[in-house]
């Protein structure tokens, strides 16, 4: 524990330009960081990271820093350092918060909740053999369908383990399960994480925990391909252990399992390893309500119409139930299970192919059972109604300057961010500065972080989870950038840290204001002016560059001088007609609100304003 000085702080004191007449003693230890020194100073962490600028010292919010660096930053304050005396260097360790489980159904009456099998998904790299795991698991877990033993591939099946069953979705990858995601739909209670023992942790590796921290999911791994040669299953646990996924053999809480999809050895341990951490979160559901859950898979298949795979999360669905699916709806006539068996019920946890809706309903859509037809009717009638409204409103996620008043409107518990820098010398720093910047009543959390330009799947981990992006000497490309507009996802892109790190801790405190500059569009040129009664003066105009827009400002340019600005275009005609915008190479009339001193060589400039950082 670090030590505060002993006095009271005069104001004015903590700023490096404005000294204090009488300076003050300041106990400080023989280590500490950057930021306990400038808590100890009650002083902001951009002041105290700009004093060490001026003093030729580079540090990170979070590096340590020794006592006579400290004190000649002090200094610069209006502090005397002074040693720590043995007395306040008694340390004391503040304990770690649990991890807090999101509990399924807490609507429901505890007395009616029953333990129902985990559903599990597996993500990982292409290449380390997910695919081959849960083919493995399907092959020897599964028990034959009656059809001649044949396995009916409907995205989901159970296996079997210590007389328990454990409900694995086929995803293809973490895309699908963020497609899932994206619609409100958790999907899984577990995540396996699939890591090839001779390859170790690769991007695509870390991007598929990123969704899974983001979805709030417990993890185990499995260290695939502990058959090969070159495996070196202890170096992928080094590398495991540096994205917070310490192996319980170490020490950690995460475990890690040694398998083998093609020689099979592990998988039991794996099956095994699910079950220990079910039964730590306690998977609860509630069998005699009516039934609730997700759309797996929609499709429509010759001679049977549309069918969907449906995973059954809370309650019992039964044959001739009425089931609203997005807007998809319909009675059921026919349900299988994955093994090709015709059931009249499915409970929780259950994967379950099904026919009787009107059309195939979208992956990650929620399902749930109505009373009756009329009523399954008028609700997709009305969410056709929000869908259509939804297409004509211009979407806006959260941004930075918005996060505080979303925090004290209980809308947001902490700010998630996504970080992407131009190299690993830059993205550590930048990590653990913004890491430290939260308080115990409001953190700060780094979903992701990684080299490289930002891309849309970047975008997409921040669509459902309500993330902000961060660049450090890096932006979108532009996939990313079409994907975050039509989202509203805000993206903001820095090339100086301390401007990051202020940018966030002012968004912390909510006294971020947003900036803005005037961005030009187009650039017409008059080529000659019409004088029209009652109206004014109109330009006869050519559009050299851009677009001339109907609801941009424009600015009158004569001679490389500005002679009005923030005018409004009160027409934009092509010949008779009125038209919203007109693009380059084209001729047209413009009509400037309130101002008719133009002549013909003059330009007119067209500009909207556009938020910044």
């Amino acid at each position: 524990m670090v030590t505060r000085r002993s006095q009271a702080m005069v104001p004015g004191v903590c700023t490096a330009n404005h000294m204090a007449q009488e300076k003050q003693i300041l106990e400080i230890p023989d280590f500490l960081t950057v930021r306990e020194l400038a808590d100890l100073m009650d002083a902001t962490l951009i002041e105290v990271m700009k004093e060490f600028i001026n003093n030729g010292i580079m540090a990170s919010i979070n590096q340590q820093i020794d006592f006579d660096t400290a004190a000649i930053v002090a200094d610069s304050f209006g502090f005397e350092a002074r040693p720590e005396t043995p007395a306040d260097a008694a340390a004391e360790v503040d304990e770690t918060d649990l991890p807090a489980w999101r509990r399924l159904y807490e609507e429901e009456d505890p007395s009616a909740l029953q333990t129902r099998a985990p559903v599990i998904t597996v993500l990982g790299h292409v290449d380390h053999g997910k695919t081959s795991l849960l083919d493995v698991i399907r092959s020897s877990r599964v028990q034959e369908g009656e059809a001649g033993g044949i396995t009916q591939h409907i995205g989901a099946y159970q296996a079997e383990a210590e007389g328990r069953l454990i409900t694995f979705l086929d995803t293809p990858g973490h895309e699908a399960f963020t497609a899932m995601r994206a619609r409100g739909a958790q999907g899984a209670d577990i995540a396996v994480l699939v890591v090839a023992a001779d390859d170790g942790v690769m991007p695509t590796t870390r991007e598929a925990l990123a969704h899974v921290r983001a979805a709030n999911l417990p993890v185990v791994v499995a260290l695939n391909k502990i058959d090969k040669n070159n495996a070196n299953p202890e170096l992928v646990k080094q590398q495991l252990a540096e994205l917070d996924l310490k192996s319980d053999e170490w020490g950690g809480d995460t475990l890690v399992v040694p398998v083998s999809a093609k020689t099979e050895e592990g998988i039991d341990d794996l099956l095994q390893a699910i079950l220990l951490v079910a039964d730590e979160i306690d998977i609860l559901a509630n069998p005699k309500r009516e039934a609730a859950g997700t759309v797996l898979e929609g499709r429509t298949e010759t001679g049977r119409g549309p069918v969907a795979t449906l995973l059954v999360q809370n309650g019992t669905l039964r044959t001739s139930d009425v089931v609203v699916a997005g807007l998809s709806h319909g009675r059921i006539k026919a349900m299988f299970d994955h093994t090709g068996q015709q059931l009249k019920e499915a409970g929780p946890s259950v994967p379950i192919s099904v026919m009787g809706l009107d059309e195939p309903p979208h992956a990650g859509e929620m399902f749930e059972v109505v009373k009756d037809i009329k009523i399954a009717r008028t609700m997709v009638e009305e969410r056709r109604q929000e869908a259509a409204e939804a297409a004509n409103r211009q979407v806006v996620g959260p941004s930075l300057e918005d996060f505080f008043s979303r925090f004290q409107a209980g809308e947001a518990k902490e700010l998630l961010l996504i970080i992407k820098a131009d190299v690993d010398g830059s993205l550590e720093p930048v990590v653990n500065s913004v890491e430290t910047l939260g308080t115990d009543d409001l953190k700060v959390r780094v979903l992701h972080a990684d080299v490289g330009d930002i891309t849309e799947d970047d975008v997409n981990l921040a669509s459902v989870s309500g993330a902000i992006i961060i660049g450090f000497n890096t932006r979108p490309d532009s996939a990313a950038a079409r994907v975050a507009e039509s989202l509203g996802i805000d993206i903001r892109s820095y090339s100086i840290i301390y401007k990051l790190i202020e940018s966030v801790e002012l968004a912390l405190h909510g006294l971020l204001e947003p900036e803005y500059e005037d961005k030009v569009i187009g650039v017409a040129e008059i080529r000659q002016i019409f004088r029209v009664p009652r109206v004014g003066n109109i330009a006869g105009s050519y559009i050299l560059q851009g677009v001339a827009r109907r609801n941009a400002k424009a600015r009158v340019v004569r001679g490389g001088e500005v002679l009005a600005e923030n005018l409004g275009v009160s027409s934009l005609k092509r010949f008779e007609e009125d038209v919203r915008e007109v693009r380059t190479d084209f001729e047209c009339g413009i009509g400037l609100a309130n101002f008719d001193d133009i002549q013909e060589g003059d330009r007119i400039e067209f500009y909207v304003r556009e938020r910044v950082n």
